[in-house]
């Protein structure tokens, strides 16, 4: 594991918070340099110290939605030979409310967050990727682009896009041969705070932040297009297909319990000043 990663230079956004933050953490042991972003700088600077002390690290603070900050940035990483090895993309939102109670704002933020701002990262390096011949980019899905839930559709929708993205991407990569892979991952429910409150569907247990990021290392490493937890998330296409509407409903809401796992969802708790 720490062969494949060693002298990587990894571009996580989103990275003070959640998935983003405990993949810095563990990679940093591995002999990596990191390009950490995140809309708030501070969340970064206060976990310095759980990182390896000899990980060279680059801290930006960057609005991923903001596409000429996001190329004037690229711009200087690529100027000064940082072109990364891996991007991976984990910033996001959930609103959590029903569609109607959506405002515009809402639709635009978790839009622009979860999926466009990938588009505008990963676009603003690609080119120099493919020149090197080598890299890879992994993007956070969600299970929730598998099936659509209560108070998740605009989340649902955003996470739909990114593994449609995805898909789409690795093909054009591979008929191209550029040497560039793509890793969607596609979690359910992940306790980073972000979905304070849900209840875990049956069978579909809470996962554990760092259980996720150690089953991403594996993933990445073997250059796997998706990394999919728990296990019955692989099914979720698989059922979908095969079971009539009413009775894949039924399923899904009656005895797994999915439609109503954001009945108690209250989010990430404000940070306290």
């Amino acid at each position: 594991m720490k062969s494949f990663y060693r002298n990587k230079t990894i571009l996580i956004t989103g990275a003070g918070s959640g998935i983003g933050r405990k993949f810095a953490e563990i990679v940093s042991h591995y002999g990596v340099t990191l390009l950490l972003w995140d809309y708030q700088a501070e969340m970064l600077d206060d976990f310095r110290e759980n990182l390896h002390a000899n990980t060279e690290v680059l801290i930006t603070k960057i609005d991923v939605t903001d596409a000429d900050s996001v190329m004037r940035e690229a711009d200087q990483i690529i100027k000064s030979s940082f072109v990364p090895d891996i991007i991976v993309n984990c910033a996001g939102v959930v609103v959590g409310k029903n569609f109607r109670d959506h405002t515009p704002r809402d639709i635009e933020q978790t839009m622009m967050v979860n999926c466009i701002g990938s588009m505008l990262v990963v676009n603003a390096f690609l080119s120099a990727m493919i020149e090197r011949g080598s890299g890879q980019i992994v993007n956070i899905g969600s299970a929730a682009g598998y099936i659509g839930n209560p108070k998740m559709s605009v989340y649902a929708a955003s996470k739909w896009a990114i593994i449609g993205w995805s898909e789409s991407l690795r093909l054009e990569l591979m008929q191209q041969d550029t040497g560039v892979d793509v890793t969607c991952v596609i979690p359910g429910y992940v306790k980073t705070g972000m979905f304070d409150g849900v209840k875990a569907p049956r069978l579909v247990p809470l996962l554990e932040t760092d259980v996720l990021v150690r089953k991403m290392l594996k993933g990445i490493r073997r250059k796997n297009f998706k990394i999919q937890a728990p296990f019955m998330v692989r099914l979720v296409p698989l059922l979908k297909i095969m079971l009539p509407r009413m009775l894949f409903d039924w399923l899904a809401g009656r005895v797994f319990r999915v439609y109503h796992s954001m009945d108690s969802f209250k989010g990430r708790a404000p940070k306290s000043s």
